[in-house]
């Protein structure tokens, strides 16, 4: 669902506004709010992935208003001027609609906005590797690649399939770059890519050729984990 913000300081646009949204399968209507200062009160409390945003109200205006968001959801301005609709799309807008609103070209919005979320999906998805920096070089390392890595003071011991690459961070740090659904941490010095265990043997799992520790604490998560 799509959580939306209506802010618009026309009762009647606020009106149709709700109605499209409450019609709308993947739109869930947080509020709407009569001006900007309205709508700082609701952002700074509530998480809102969609702004319907008129341009032209009094005090302080929807351009404004954007520009001064630290987090800028997406957003669709609305306006009766056709005028505004560069500046409008001047802030990365998803779309613009001109008063009145039909619910077709409502619509038609909607689907720019999720079609931009689901590129930005696949971006996320798309990167299979991490960049590692060792011996003054940076390598491109993609997951599938790393066997485990292993705490080596202040430094972390990275096990290729190919090469090791020592490099300069924490345990914690690497495992917050790694992919949760990939690798997990067997012991407070290692940490394994799930997919490359063969099998468990006491308190040791066998990842590529190597033995690679099970901590008595981490031992009940790993199980679970694998399982």
């Amino acid at each position: 669902m799509i959580k939306c913000l209506i802010i618009d300081d026309e009762p009647l646009s606020r009106n149709v506004l709700r109605t499209f949204t409450q019609d709308h399968p993947d739109l869930e209507l947080v509020t709407e709010c009569k001006d900007a200062f309205e709508a700082m009160e609701v952002l700074s409390k509530e998480s809102v992935d969609l702004l319907f945003l008129d341009i032209n109200m009094p005090k302080l205006s929807g351009v404004n208003f954007y520009k001064s968001l630290n987090h800028k959801p997406e957003v669709i301005f609305t306006t009766a001027y056709p005028e505004f609709a560069v500046e409008g799309f001047e802030l990365n807008a998803v779309d613009y609609l001109m008063k009145p609103i039909s619910f077709e070209r409502f619509v038609q919005a909607i689907q720019k906005v999720k079609d931009k979320q689901g590129d930005s999906k696949k971006e996320e998805t798309a990167q299979d590797y991490i960049l590692l920096k060792a011996d003054k070089k940076i390598y491109r390392t993609p997951f599938e690649e790393i066997l485990y890595c292993e705490a080596l003071g202040d430094y972390v011991k990275v096990h290729l399939t190919t090469k090791t690459l020592i490099i300069t961070t924490t345990m914690k740090g690497i495992l917050a770059d790694l992919p949760s659904d990939q690798f997990m941490r067997t012991h407070k010095s290692y940490i394994i890519n799930k997919t490359k265990f063969e099998y468990i043997e006491g308190n040791q799992i066998k990842v590529g050729e190597h033995m690679v520790s099970i901590g008595q604490s981490y031992r009940e998560e790993v199980f679970k984990q694998l399982n």
